[in-house]
């Protein structure tokens, strides 16, 4: 098969969540423990450090792979969903994994792929811990899914700190992390704050330490419990560095919510640099570096991402409600006349409660606004017909557009120099923009 034949008996293989939703969700993971096996268990090949989180999970990834990337060390970095290539998903030191490398994994392991029906979730972190392992990473950074306790990334051993100094080879979680708890997900996770938390904790394990990045009354405690339960030391980022006093810190993601994943990374930090062989390493110097330049390391895109000029035009990736609070709070920041907003998003979000949410909101700054509907160009898309439709019953109006291209351009002609544009509401109306 050549690449594009690949990727798309990938895509076809009981396809991804996020592109179709519920119809993709498996909760179960006994399948890829199977397929690890059947690959000779990469993921206990490498030491790893694994992320969960509802929002900023991707940023914190991120960040402590480009601050590893700065300590020297050789840095596997596994994330999702993809903006334009799906080889976004996998990379070492910045560098996204060969086509070939993607072909020649599945034309080797075709049979076990459509014997057992596995997922395009299931067969890519398969494809992601054995190039890992095969290319002898010092460390990876795998960030969660969706959930925790159920997700194909939570087939790691753990690597318990009370075994330092560790042999060379030994492989599975030094680290695991979670950066806050929201309602998203609440389908499959649950409908609570406490029973999102509860599946997210799924990826706490025996003996090894933990971060949370943000204290919450109604998670804190579910974390502290099964932290104990699995003798796991626990700290909370934002009892020990105050968010309003890391200003002193660059970073090329601009959106003043980064300030919150700068705080559990710095914690992620302190904890790893007091394991060996990492003691030695992750100086302070390697940490600014590696937070000043994790685009330029890491590439990442979409959060808060300046697309054109005059108007100033930017891509958000927020799609639910803490991730918007957090892009309304960078909003209060800046200076422009009119926000002309380009809105779309997928079939199962709450999108009513975030409309409403924008206009109060905006109204309480005063902001002057508009409108600009449109959808993702995935299955999943919520269709910008019912999206218009359900905006007028709230009382806001705004052109339709087929396709986010047209949907800016539109905007993008309407606004004045010193208005601003700005796409937000789905992941997917991102890539579409980025593409």
């Amino acid at each position: 098969m050549t690449y594009q034949e690949t990727i798309d008996f990938m895509f076809a293989q009981l396809p991804m969540y996020h592109r179709v939703g519920a119809a993709a969700y498996k909760a179960d993971i006994q399948p890829t423990i199977d397929m690890m096996a059947a690959l000779g268990n990469p993921e206990r090949k490498f030491k790893s450090i694994h992320v969960a989180g509802t929002n900023g999970k991707g940023s914190v990834s991120h960040f402590l792979a480009s601050i590893l990337q700065e300590a020297g060390y050789k840095v596997g970095l596994y994330t999702s969903p993809h903006l334009v290539d799906f080889r976004e998903r996998i990379r070492i030191n910045g560098e996204m994994i060969p086509q070939q490398a993607v072909v020649d994994f599945v034309a080797t392991h075709y049979p076990l792929f459509t014997t057992h029906s596995l997922s395009f979730f299931e067969m890519t972190v398969g494809l992601a811990f054995d190039y890992f392992a095969h290319q002898q990473v010092d460390i990876a950074v795998i960030e969660v899914g969706m959930g925790g306790r159920l997700d194909s990334t939570n087939v790691m051993p753990p690597l318990p700190t009370t075994h330092y100094p560790l042999p060379t080879d030994a492989g599975g979680v030094l680290l695991s992390i979670i950066t806050n708890i929201g309602l998203d997900h609440t389908q499959f996770l649950g409908d609570t704050l406490e029973k999102i938390a509860a599946e997210k904790a799924g990826i706490i394990k025996d003996g090894v330490p933990v971060v949370v990045g943000e204290t919450q009354p109604e998670t804190k405690p579910v974390f502290e419990s099964v932290a104990a339960e699995h003798h796991a030391p626990i700290t909370f980022a934002d009892e020990h560095y105050l968010v309003d006093r890391i200003e002193d810190y660059t970073t090329e993601l601009t959106g003043d919510y980064q300030k919150k994943n700068i705080a559990t990374v710095l914690e992620a930090v302190d904890v790893l640099s007091n394991l060996s062989p990492f003691t030695s390493h992750l100086s302070p110097s390697a940490v600014r570096r590696g937070l000043a330049r994790v685009v330029t390391n890491t590439h990442l895109h979409g959060r808060w991402q300046k697309i054109g000029e005059t108007p100033l035009t930017i891509c958000e990736t927020a799609h639910n409600e803490p991730g918007i609070r957090a892009m309304l709070g960078k909003l209060k920041t800046m200076d422009f006349k009119r926000l002309h907003l380009v809105y779309g998003c997928v079939n199962d979000k709450d999108f009513s409660h975030i409309l409403n949410l924008l206009v109060s909101q905006f109204s309480i700054l005063n902001f002057q606004f508009s409108f600009y509907f449109t959808q993702p160009s995935v299955p999943r898309r919520l269709p910008v017909t019912d999206l218009v439709a359900a905006a007028r019953e709230l009382g806001i109006d705004g052109p339709a557009f087929d396709n986010v291209k047209e949907a800016i351009a539109a905007a993008r002609a309407t606004a004045d120099p010193h208005d601003l544009v700005l796409v937000t509401g789905s992941i997917f109306l991102v890539a579409d923009a980025l593409s």
